[in-house]
């Protein structure tokens, strides 16, 4: 496995390195971005195959997993139940609508579209797949399309905002509830100032919170057979509760407790973001590019469908309470 994770290693440096000079190109983005690349210009190299299936495969899930010890528990509930009540909505229906609307796209895809519109862009639609099975086109097709809408979502917000009259509060709220990625909330937030910020963070975190109960209704879903349908052979069923995902629940427990110290509470950050763009890098170099071009424009199509009513639907719902 070393060649593969030599160059997981570096293209993940570079990810990083990039995604800190540049606040609206998350690390996870630049990484599935360079994997792309490096599958286009080196194309299927045998040696590095071993390497970049561990990266895809345990090394992203890890990094899933540890995305439950940057979930504070007590700042999300201290929303209170109306805007809580408005995220998980919002997120419900977004996910229903864009799931329907995606069906033309194969079932893979449409869960993987659903997934990064409604929850958390890049890492859902790599946690979710595990459950889902799309192939890279799909993975790859269905991350492309939430990393272009919410890099659109980073100059529209502002005017809606502005347009509406929303106070900092709401405006944060809309942002977190709205935008797919941690990077792009971030970086509309540090625009607006600090009290945008910090609430939409906490707001993109408590979406982050549904990933767990998504990826476990899948697999539960994927394990009943269809009525007429026949028998699911055992063997091609997924596990009812992935590894990663257990462990994610455990640690947003641990850090509800208050036993972590903050050191390590930031070294997990960082790992985190690591072993995301590994994973990400890998999921890339498996990417035929000229696959993802000739059925991307129908993905953006859906994925925009959803993230309009899920901006519409966070909008209204903020209004409201």
């Amino acid at each position: 496995m070393l060649p593969g994770l030599v160059l997981v290693t570096v293209a993940t440096v570079v990810g990083r390195v990039v995604g800190s000079l540049v606040p609206a190109a998350s690390a996870l983005i630049v990484g599935i971005v360079l994997g792309v690349v490096w599958r286009s210009l080196a194309g299927d190299r045998p040696a590095f195959a071993p390497g970049l299936r561990f990266a895809q495969t345990w090394l992203l899930r890890a990094g899933v997993m540890l995305l439950g010890l940057q979930l504070a528990v007590a700042q999300i509930v201290s929303f209170g139940p109306a805007v809580l009540a408005v995220v998980l909505a919002a997120v419900a229906v977004t996910f229903a609508v864009t799931w329907r609307l995606g069906r033309a796209l194969g079932e893979a895809r449409s869960l993987l579209l659903a997934t990064g519109v409604s929850i958390c862009g890049a890492s859902a639609v790599a946690a979710v797949n595990t459950v889902a099975e799309g192939d890279e086109e799909d993975v790859a097709a269905a991350i492309t399309a939430v990393t272009v809408l919410g890099t659109v979502a980073i100059g529209v917000l502002p005017l809606v905002a502005g347009l509406l009259g929303l106070s900092d509060q709401d405006f944060g709220v809309v942002a977190g509830a709205s935008v797919h990625e941690v990077g792009q909330v971030v970086a509309i937030g540090g625009a607006a100032g600090g009290v945008v910020l910090q609430v939409a963070v906490v707001v993109k975190l408590a979406r982050v919170v549904l990933l767990a109960p998504l990826v476990i209704g899948l697999g539960v879903r994927r394990r009943v057979p269809v009525r007429g349908s026949g028998p699911v052979e055992t063997a091609a069923r997924p596990p009812l509760v992935p590894w990663f995902v257990t462990g994610f629940v455990v640690l947003v427990v641990v850090r509800a407790l208050g036993v972590v110290p903050a050191p390590v509470l930031n070294l997990s950050t960082v790992a985190t973001n690591l072993l995301l763009g590994a994973g990400m890098f890998a999921l890339g170099a498996a990417v035929d590019l000229r696959a993802v071009v000739r059925t991307g424009g129908p993905s953006l199509a859906v994925a925009g469908a959803g993230s309009a009513l899920l901006l519409a639907l966070t909008t209204v719902g903020v209004l409201l309470v």
